[in-house]
């Protein structure tokens, strides 16, 4: 098996489900479990894996946490673009993530709080102040129905949907 097509492979089934033993996907994919343990250690190394995380229904466990997307245009600096400003984003605890993105706005930025005003006042006090960041418009997550490629609630089974004329 070609190496890329195998580390493609791996990283499909880790990616589906990162709790797939070594032996299971040597199994599924036809190659020996230690040459499986062996391309995952070095996937790891490269930086290609980065994390192993549980995708977690933090609602349906009762801890409700609220999530914003924050659009921000920014100023780019002249010697690194938005590197900086993104990476000093990067840096406070409420945020989650922080993309580049074309369009209308520079980045979008994704932070949790446990309140509404707890986000509001994270934007306000310590986003829109900083110097690179032009305007920012703040969006409330009010409810997930896919995340990463999983549905959280699946339709109940023998649920009829409404009819019009």
């Amino acid at each position: 098996m070609k190496e890329e097509r195998k580390e493609g492979e791996i990283l499909k089934i880790l990616e589906e489900d990162a709790r797939t033993s070594d032996s299971e996907i040597a199994r599924m994919i036809g190659v020996d479990e230690e040459e499986v343990r062996s391309t995952i250690s070095e996937l790891e190394k490269q930086g290609i894996i980065i994390k192993y995380k549980a995708l977690i229904n933090y609602e349906k466990a009762g801890m409700k946490a609220v999530q914003a997307l924050i659009e921000l245009n920014l100023s780019p600096e002249r010697s690194t673009g938005y590197d900086s400003v993104a990476e000093r984003i990067s840096k406070f605890s409420e945020v989650k993530s922080v993309r580049l993105v074309s369009g209308e706005y520079d980045l979008l930025v994704r932070v949790e709080g446990e309140t509404m005003r707890e986000v509001a006042y994270f934007v306000a006090e310590k986003i829109a102040p900083l110097e690179q960041v032009r305007n920012t418009v703040t969006h409330f997550l009010l409810k997930t129905y896919k995340e990463n490629g999983e549905i959280y609630e699946e339709e109940e089974k023998g649920k009829r949907l409404a009819v019009t004329l």
